[in-house]
């Protein structure tokens, strides 16, 4: 268990206020969820270097017309992830990762971006490197996938964070796809904390680098502290967002809390960034519970 113990017990309390304040407010949350799913989409499409910005993937989910010429493929790779976003969450906390559903899962993310490619791990001549790192051969593809979501089944002792965190390092590790291994495992994620009871994370393009950072060091000196603490981080963000709406309060943007009680902005940003203050992002802007006493 090598997530920070001062994290790990921010997380069950936030946790035991979430459920506590949820109980008949599934509808808000719902429309917290529906509200934040373009944001979600262009971060981690983002990530994989789509040219679409926020406000154009917000406009495609709608089907409105964007003001520029986008390829088709990114146009699906934005449906695709947001059709997906939504069937996971519709499973509930009882949906069960296995490979039939893995698969399910790219077949339809590719779907009229890859077909030939869609639903199926890497095959033989499949080979694909990430940097420096080379991906197992193809052959080992299934079998690795296997062994790690039953790996993953037993662990029933570690945090789950670090759970959570060794998975994503593992299955990106092995790239089992010819394409879409990286909005599949942040797929993946939420999916795993959606059966623990957890809200989704999103992992944002803007810190891509240490995203990034964090698979090198795992691949080079098994590291695997920096994940957890990314994902620990977003689970933060996204407990004191939905507590701050579940409550009612009165939200405002980071920059004019700072003013009203004469504090310093980029400290209070940087607080945010560790999460020792309940704010959090809405399209990129920092904002937090008005009644917040620092």
């Amino acid at each position: 268990m090598t997530a920070n113990k001062t994290i790990r017990d921010r997380i069950q309390m936030l946790k035991a206020e979430y459920e506590r304040i949820r109980v008949d407010k599934e509808a808000l949350l719902d429309l917290v969820l529906e509200a934040e799913l373009s944001e979600s989409v262009y971060n981690s499409n983002a990530i994989e270097n789509s040219t679409l910005t926020l406000k154009e993937t917000e406009k495609i989910l709608l089907d409105m017309e964007v003001s520029r010429n986008v390829s088709l493929r990114e146009v699906f790779e934005a449906k695709n992830l947001a059709r997906i976003t939504e069937f996971v969450k519709s499973k509930g906390t009882g949906v069960m990762l296995d490979e039939e559903f893995l698969l399910l899962l790219h077949r339809m993310l590719l779907t009229n971006i890859k077909d030939e490619w869609a639903g199926r791990f890497r095959q033989s001549g499949e080979y694909v490197r990430v940097g420096t790192h080379i991906a197992p051969p193809p052959e080992f593809v299934k079998q690795y996938v296997q062994d790690l979501i039953i790996q993953d089944k037993s662990d029933q002792r570690s945090y789950f964070i670090d759970r959570i965190a060794l998975f994503h390092l593992k299955f990106e590790n092995i790239h089992p796809f010819c394409d879409g291994n990286g909005r599949m495992g942040r797929v993946l994620i939420n999916l795993q904390l959606q059966q623990l009871g957890y809200p989704p994370l999103i992992i944002r393009n803007k810190e891509k680098k240490d995203y990034y950072q964090a698979f090198r060091k795992y691949d080079d000196r098994q590291v695997t502290k920096d994940m957890e603490r990314i994902i620990a981080l977003a689970l933060l963000e996204s407990l004191h967002k939905r507590i701050a709406y579940l409550k009612g309060s009165k939200i405002v943007d980071l920059a004019d809390y700072a003013k009203s009680d004469d504090l310093n902005l980029s400290s209070l940003i940087n607080a945010g960034h560790r999460q020792t203050i309940p704010a959090f992002r809405e399209k990129g802007v920092w904002k937090i519970d008005s009644g917040f006493e620092k």
